[in-house]
């Protein structure tokens, strides 16, 4: 098969990365798309750096079996765990990963604390550290460990008490503080910004990497003059380790989720 005509494979631990998968079907709307998600072993960001990198390695083999013209790693735990093995490993294909999008944060120049939610180990990587540290001089950077609410996601508990509940547990300590932004730093997290914003003061920003790794993806396309030419709409297949009509049902529903 012609390369430009090939689909991109997504990965995730489970179903947060199709909130990647969104924003990239934004920028690149003509591309065909297979996303597998390892639900089966979710969540990954309570596990050791070595199982998350064993798994991964495992998904990318699986979406290779389907000759695919790139990745994306639509995971921040998967992404600091494995994706610098990933590309000594694969020379041959764009790998794209996601990081919390601390960046944007800093740029936003608002005064007040820069609150990072993420997995205990996407924040204790040395990747996610190494982040951290070129900007914590002139920023104040809080680091929040969410271990728990992947799996609320997981079963689809998008918003309603016990997630509020959850949230306002976690943030407790903060919302008396001046609190410039918030960073969803594990791609399943956007899916619960709506709760979230009920929680925080209106003028706080909610920031997640999606985009800045949808643009990544778009810049790799052309640099290897890969993107697909045709003009109709692409498709998107959903494929997850579960083997459960459910969870493929609440993935579709997300994808299309407001």
């Amino acid at each position: 098969m012609d390369n430009m005509l090939k689909p991109i494979g997504f990965f995730d631990s489970g179903i947060g990365g199709i909130s990647v998968l969104k924003e990239t079907i934004k920028i690149l709307p003509h591309e065909d798309y297979i996303y597998f998600g390892d639900s089966k072993n979710a969540p990954y960001g309570t596990k050791t750096t070595n199982e998350v990198k064993k798994l991964t390695f495992e998904a990318v083999n699986f979406l290779l079996s389907k000759d695919i013209k790139a990745i994306v790693i639509a995971c921040n735990t998967a992404t600091s765990a494995a994706i610098d093995d990933l590309r000594k490993f694969y020379k041959n294909i764009p790998i794209i990963g996601i990081e919390p999008a601390l960046k944007p944060a800093v740029e936003l120049k608002k005064r007040g604390k820069i609150i990072i939610m993420a997995t205990p180990m996407t924040l204790s990587e040395k990747k996610f550290n190494n982040l951290m540290n070129s900007y914590k001089n002139d920023n104040d950077i809080e680091p929040l460990p969410c271990a728990g609410l992947v799996e609320l996601i997981e079963q689809g508990l998008l918003e309603g008490e016990e997630l509020n509940f959850y949230l306002k547990n976690k943030l407790q300590p903060y919302l008396n503080s001046n609190i410039s932004s918030v960073v969803l730093g594990c791609t399943h997290y956007p899916f619960i910004k709506k709760e979230l914003s009920k929680i925080l003061n209106k003028d706080i920003e909610i920031i997640d990497g999606s985009l800045g790794t949808a643009k990544q993806l778009k810049r790799q396309l052309l640099k290897e003059n890969i993107l697909n030419p045709k003009l109709s709409l692409g498709k998107v297949e959903i494929l997850n380790s579960l083997n459960d009509d459910n969870i493929i049902e609440l993935s579709y529903k997300l994808l299309n989720y407001q």
